[in-house]
């Protein structure tokens, strides 16, 4: 009989987080986790790339002998959608500060086969266990205040058929500047910046900033481009637990040609430091 257990952070006070109750993995075998995908992390008609980056990350974070995610590369072979879904995990190496594996999300067609959905190869360290000495060039971009934002609350939507399910789990305050695509004035700059919590009041820590990386609405829409705008390959760079407080998100295309774009992330927290950085290869949303 198996003795599975699910595996998942302490609630840091009152209920449970919804990204902790929607990220929880259960261990079925050595190296093998069942999953639920929740509807609750859907845009448009799919699994959002975020969720699912940190939902296998939880899985690696069990699986491999490190506790924090460093980098994190992703390809999305096809779309996730709401329902079960088995991870494997694989140890590729073992070294005294980072440790490699690789972890696979797998969903059943409706024929009953098995179908590879995401595939990550990623090295885990000991964030905690990090120098102090920060030597950089990088500097916050700038953001207008949180007060000045707009929540989805405060904008209409764009007419984009589909779930928007996840603007319910996330408190997402849009820079003024960026929330022409929501009024039918896009800019046509290739950027998008908001202030990013999650609406239950979680704090961040490293896991979610897997989510946070690829949780705003894409640069696309700035761009005068409406629709799903599927993540092709996606890699994330943790470079420190973050403080609490909601973090600043910037995002930026500089190209989009040939039906693809790139989507460039930096991830600062309330301390000034850059916490996080991707890069993403996304197609354009198809009219």
């Amino acid at each position: 009989m198996s003795t599975s257990t699910e595996t998942s952070p302490a609630p840091t006070a009152g209920a449970r987080s919804e990204f902790d109750r929607d990220t929880a993995v259960t261990l079925r075998e050595p190296g093998v986790y069942d999953a639920e995908l929740s509807a609750g992390w859907t845009i448009i008609h799919a699994v959002n790339g975020g969720y699912l980056l940190a939902l296998l990350g939880r899985a690696l974070g069990d699986h491999l002998p490190h506790p924090d995610p460093f980098t994190v590369s992703a390809h999305y072979l096809t779309p996730s959608v709401p329902g079960p879904a088995v991870i494997r995990t694989e140890t590729v190496r073992t070294g005294r500060t980072l440790s490699t594996g690789t972890a696979s999300l797998y969903q059943y067609a409706e024929d009953g086969t098995e179908v590879e959905r995401i595939r990550v190869l990623a090295s885990y360290g000991d964030l905690g266990a990090l120098p102090d000495d920060v030597r950089t060039s990088a500097v916050p971009p700038a953001f207008a205040p949180i007060e000045q934002c707009f929540s989805a609350a405060d904008n209409p939507a764009p007419r984009i058929p589909g779930s928007s399910a996840i603007a319910d789990r996330l408190d997402l305050r849009l820079d003024p500047a960026c929330v022409g695509w929501a009024l039918g004035a896009p800019s046509g700059k290739g950027e998008m910046r908001a202030w990013f919590g999650l609406a239950d009041g979680r704090e961040p820590d490293a896991l979610s900033l897997l989510l946070a990386v690829d949780a705003l609405p894409p640069t696309a829409f700035e761009l005068g481009l409406t629709g799903w705008t599927p993540t092709v390959e996606l890699t994330t760079h943790v470079r420190c637990r973050p403080a609490p407080g909601p973090l600043r998100v910037s995002i930026t295309t500089r190209n989009l040609a040939g039906g693809f774009l790139e989507e460039d992330a930096e991830v600062w927290d309330t301390a000034g430091r850059l916490v996080a950085q991707s890069r993403q290869l996304a197609r354009a949303p198809r009219d």
